[in-house]
């Protein structure tokens, strides 16, 4: 037994510092951590130790952040509590009406309760070290905060500047919010500035913690009495603005008002079901899959505040439940079309038949030519697009209408060729002119087939051609092609073919106007008045009409369109009136019901949380919280990570039950807990590569409890119209976190000391005071670049986006501004320079 006590002292000699004597239970960083190391590792080598370390740090980072989703969630429920006011109203039956109002005020809801949501790990790593260390300063926790802070405002920004889309910018849209918020992140950390080497150097006496923690409700009470209109215009100072932690998606008066009448939002669902259902009729798009675009349209379109978006960001990152539904890759295109302005959307007709460019599409350049007989010949353009490496031969014939051939025309049946890189082709069809007068007639030109051994080629649109031939003796007749037209509720709107027969000679026109019948203008269509142009030798014009929607359940409406004068010689011909019905389309308007139920109950199973203890479990033990046909194979990879905290926190009460305080209590515990680990792990990580405390939580510790706000900030610079969620409330969130964060322990602590032994609690400023003052001065370079971004059209006159190359080169100012405080402050920490005041 001795000799292996020997071996294993000597074991560990070998690994560590000669002068330093390790023994089976005083091993190298054994005494680090809190709670860790819970088994002995003496026999463990360092290397193994410190990699085991560090992949277990990480792990709890995923543990603690599905832990704060958790906790945001509960503090969503509890700060959206409403109750009933009654406000007189004369036109009521009563004398009154009953209005819901939330409990919390806004403000003081972001600044308390919210702040802990997001900075809960961070804020609570500094109690607990402060705690568990005998009440004796660390530097883990202070670390952290001034860490965590420098990466959010400079690396999360610098990400926000570049990944904005090309040509589009996001503007702050409350300044005055961005400049309370601006002085107080500045103002936080001067202040520790000052209290570290000012006032009383290297020790913290109680009155100016007291002063650091009450900051923090000063900061509230300040928000409040804006938020009441106090001290400015309300307008000027929207409560939702204060931190990065807005409860409540920010919207205008007007959309506010919108959104409160259920009818209104039902009326755009509406609209927006049957936009589907015209997808789901033509290209085939299921019905479950159209109403999942319609609510992940709605959801993206939304304006949401900074903590949905870190909830969805935890949960993309722990491939669990999203908040906006995932459109099949299959579907992906049919989705962007329908996000698009309607003036640019595509017509639902045109297909990618080149499947990405892999296939030669073949097609003709025009579905009509028309051709005066004294011409002799008519010419018609086939083009190709799509692959335009191989040579590509198709076979075209023309087929008889009311021309035939040979009489009419010499008829055509040949291969026409593309050689590589060839993207247009003509043939000449010619054309028989005689001395009789006929009627204008018309045969057509089909493209028919390939070769038999392509493969990767495919006919367009436009397979076939009308070709007319034209009597050109006259001006012609104009004339309606058919007297009715049905028109369907389903259509926005209606086309009525005018035709010009009978000749085709000189610029022709002819005036129209519409008139009511049943269907009444400007309520179930648009109607008016215009003038159709035709050019020499111009056959075919049509009239669009718009249909507009009707709650109706069944529709039977008529009007007219009639043509009124003709101009350039033409006369009216025999059709010179035409009568539009609208009728309902049965088995569209139930395709759209079924959509519109379909993405109602989509909508619902977006919200934040579920409401019961079986749903948590499903949701926790399922990808994509049950999603699983649209999970990644990422998704899988992160749900395997993460099934253990999943299901573990699961156990928590749903934030449902007792208005959410259960969840938020327990929720809090536990993130007490996983930081504590944490602490210990970084902590011991840090110590067996031989790393000091500092730069260990400026870096690993801040990286890994900023993860979730880079990316809730990312897609809010991309999603929301302004910046004022992505990098406008970083400021706030940065200062609550010293008041609270560091206010609070150093409360504790000096309390503490001054009961016990009667002195000050003691704080080393060395490391801390640096790194907050290189944090200080990169802040406020970092901000007033923000304000040079707004002023100058080099960079778009915007905080975010704007030109490629300015915005690129401001991603690189900001990233340079934390790697050097990142690098100074680790050279003064290992003693590389030195730093006295």
């Amino acid at each position: 037994m001795a000799n292996t006590t020997m071996a294993m002292t000597t074991m560990a000699a070998n690994n560590t510092d000669n002068s330093t004597v390790y023994t089976l239970y005083n091993y190298k960083c054994s005494n680090k951590g809190i709670l860790l190391p819970v088994i002995n590792e003496f026999t463990w080598s360092d290397s193994t130790r410190a990699a085991l370390y560090f992949i277990a740090m990480l792990w709890c980072f995923l543990g603690v952040s599905i832990i704060a989703d958790i906790f945001m969630c509960a503090i969503e429920r509890i700060t959206s509590k409403t109750t009933k006011v009654r406000i007189p109203d004369d036109g009521m039956p009563e004398g009154y009406r009953e209005i819901n109002v939330k409990v919390w005020n806004d403000t003081v809801a972001n600044l308390s309760l919210l702040a802990l949501g997001t900075s809960a790990p961070e804020i609570l790593l500094s109690v607990i070290e402060v705690v568990g260390n005998n009440f004796v300063a660390g530097e883990l926790g202070p670390s952290t905060i001034v860490g965590s802070a420098s990466f959010n405002l400079l690396v999360i920004s610098a990400i926000c500047i570049s990944c904005i889309p090309e040509g589009e910018v996001r503007k702050m849209k409350y300044l005055k919010v961005f400049g309370v918020t601006s002085f107080s992140c500045v103002f936080a950390y001067v202040w520790l500035a000052i209290v570290l080497i000012g006032i009383s150097p290297n020790r913290v006496e109680l009155w100016e913690a007291i002063i650091t923690l009450l900051f923090f409700p000063a900061l509230i009470l300040v928000a409040y009495l804006a938020d009441r209109d106090c001290c400015m215009k309300k307008e000027d100072l929207d409560a939702s603005g204060m931190v990065g932690i807005s409860l409540q998606d920010r919207k205008d008066p007007e959309e506010a008002m919108a959104l409160e009448s259920k009818t209104s939002g039902d009326a755009s669902l509406m609209n927006l079901a049957k936009e589907l259902g015209h997808e789901a009729r033509e290209d085939g798009v299921p019905e479950d899959e159209a109403a999942k675009m319609a609510a992940a349209k709605i959801a993206e379109n939304q304006s949401h505040g900074r903590m949905w978006y870190r909830i969805n960001a935890t949960r993309g990152i722990s491939g669990g439940k999203r908040l906006v539904p995932h459109v099949l890759t299959s579907f992906q295109g049919i989705y962007n079309n329908i996000r698009l302005p309607e003036e640019e959307r595509k017509s639902p007709k045109d297909v990618d038949h080149s499947e990405g460019g892999q296939k030669a599409v073949i097609e003709f350049t025009s579905a009509t030519v028309s051709v005066l007989e004294s011409e002799k010949r008519v010419r018609v353009g086939i083009r190709r697009y799509g692959n335009l490496d191989k040579p590509v031969t198709v076979r075209v014939e023309t087929i008889n209408g009311t021309a035939v051939a040979p009489e009419d025309y010499i008829p055509y049946n040949e291969d026409v060729k593309f050689a590589a890189k060839e993207q247009l082709e003509q043939i000449f069809i010619e054309i028989v002119d005689d001395n009789e007068w006929e009627p204008d007639e018309f045969f057509f030109v089909k493209l028919i087939r390939f070769d038999d051994d392509v493969h990767d080629a495919a006919l367009g649109n436009v397979s076939i051609c009308q070709v007319t031939i034209i009597n050109d003796d006259e001006p012609g007749k104009l004339e309606f092609a058919k007297p009715t037209i049905i028109a369907t509720d389903c259509n926005r709107r209606v086309r009525i073919p005018v035709q010009r027969v009978n000749g085709a000679d000189g610029h022709v026109s002819v005036k129209w106007e519409t008139k009511d019948i049943t269907a009444i203008s400007g309520k179930d269509f648009q109607g008016g008045s215009g003038e159709l142009l035709f050019d020499h030798g111009e056959t075919n014009r049509t009239i669009d009409i718009s249909i507009l929607d009707s709650m109706k359940p069944e529709r039977d409406e008529s009007f007219q369109v009639e043509l009124t004068v003709c101009d350039g010689g033409a006369v009216l011909g025999k059709i010179s009136k035409c009568i539009v019905t609208i009728v309902s389309d049965e088995e569209f308007n139930g395709l759209v019901s079924r959509i519109f139920n379909l993405t109602k109950a989509n909508l619902d199973y977006l919200q934040l949380e579920e409401s019961t203890w079986v749903g948590q479990f499903r949701q926790a033990m399922n990808v994509n919280g049950g999603e699983i046909e649209e999970a990644t194979f990422v998704d899988y990879i992160l749900h395997f990570l993460t099934f253990f905290w999943k299901v573990l926190f699961a156990i928590l009460p749903p934030p449902k039950y007792w208005n959410g305080w259960p969840a938020f209590v327990l929720s809090l515990a536990a993130i007490g807990f996983m930081t504590a680990i944490i602490g210990d792990l970084a902590g011991i990580f840090g110590c067996l590569i031989d790393l000091p405390d500092s730069i260990t939580a400026i870096t690993f510790v801040a990286l890994g409890t900023s993860v979730p706000d880079t990316f809730a900030s990312k897609h809010a610079a991309v999603n929301e119209k302004t910046a004022d969620s992505s990098v406008g409330n970083v400021n706030g969130s940065n200062s609550v976190n010293v008041f609270l964060g560091i206010g609070l322990p150093w409360t504790i602590a000096a309390i503490y000391w001054m009961a016990k032994t009667g002195d000050d609690f003691r704080v080393p400023a060395g490391s801390l005071a640096f790194t907050v003052i290189i944090y200080t001065i990169a802040a406020i370079l970092a901000i007033l670049f923000l304000i040079l971004r707004r002023s100058l059209g080099f960079f778009g006159n915007a905080e975010l986006g704007g030109p490629k190359i300015p915005k690129y080169i401001s991603s690189i100012f900001f990233v340079s501004l934390w790697v050097i405080y990142v690098l100074l402050s680790s050279l003064q920490a290992t003693g590389k320079i030195s730093f006295n005041l």
